[in-house]
């Protein structure tokens, strides 16, 4: 990796570090949410064995690795790029040598380092501590687990960026951001896993790439997916990073020829 490309990463996670006060505030939100879904889940199951496959203690241990693995993917990219678009300060990034869309990916990189090492890892542990959560004892599941997070912050990079580069024709897409963020959410079994969407819904959705954000990683950490099914899992991933990055190639080359400034 150029290490110019490195840098950018390292000046992120700094200037992260300098704002860490709001992502401690943040571990407490997080934890506060797993807490509501836990009580709530707890009240649904009612003494039941189990619910579209999952156990209530598998249930638990969902909700609190999704959750923390959502406070390491997540980033405002889509955010950052619209507003770069809209005050025409992108334009310079055509002119410097290095690939925009390679910058933004190692900016968020950068964040997701500072928030999985003063984010994700203490919420996970207070959550371990609050609630009846039980991690995976074998190595091999962390590592396959890691390797995922790894590629679910990825793809919803690339959602992101294709978000945000949209800005390029349609000027404001505030309401398309927002919905975006509702969309993935939901979608990616953050909310509700996906196992309980009426059966028409669940076959949609193996044909959109928001389930191999969250659903599927928490899903094999959990272990819901069966050894000899990992690997297909992890094929999924695969296809849809190599899917997203068409369409963020297209719209790149189409917004070179489109670029101009609101305002001026």
């Amino acid at each position: 990796m150029n290490s110019a490309y490195l840098e950018l990463i390292r000046i992120r996670f700094l200037t992260m570090l300098a704002y860490r006060v709001n992502y401690y505030s943040g571990i407490l939100i997080y934890t506060l949410n797993i807490g509501v879904y836990y009580f709530t889940w707890q009240a649904i199951y009612g003494g039941q064995g189990t619910l579209a496959g999952f156990t209530a203690d598998q249930m638990t241990t969902y909700i609190a690795v999704s959750w923390m693995a959502r406070a390491f993917y997540f980033n405002n990219l889509d955010r950052e790029i619209a507003n770069e678009i809209r005050d025409g300060s992108v334009a310079i990034q055509f002119i410097r040598p290095y690939n925009y869309i390679m910058v933004k990916m190692m900016q968020g990189l950068g964040e997701g380092c500072f928030r999985l090492l003063l984010f994700m890892t203490p919420g996970l542990v207070i959550a371990c501590i609050l609630f009846p959560v039980q991690l995976p004892t074998e190595p091999r599941l962390w590592l396959i687990f890691a390797w995922m997070l790894f590629m679910s912050f990825l793809i919803n990079t690339q959602i992101n960026i294709i978000t945000g580069l949209s800005a390029f024709f349609v000027e404001n897409n505030e309401g398309m951001m927002r919905m975006k963020r509702v969309v993935v959410d939901l979608f990616s079994g953050v909310i509700v896993p996906i196992s309980f969407f009426p059966g028409w819904l669940i076959t949609l959705n193996e044909w959109l790439p928001f389930q191999a954000i969250t659903y599927l990683p928490s899903s094999v950490f959990t272990g819901r997916v069966p050894q000899d099914e990992i690997l297909g899992v992890l094929g999924v991933q695969l296809i849809w990073l190599v899917v997203l990055s068409i369409p963020i190639v297209w719209l790149w080359r189409k917004a070179r020829l489109r670029l101009f400034v609101q305002g001026g």
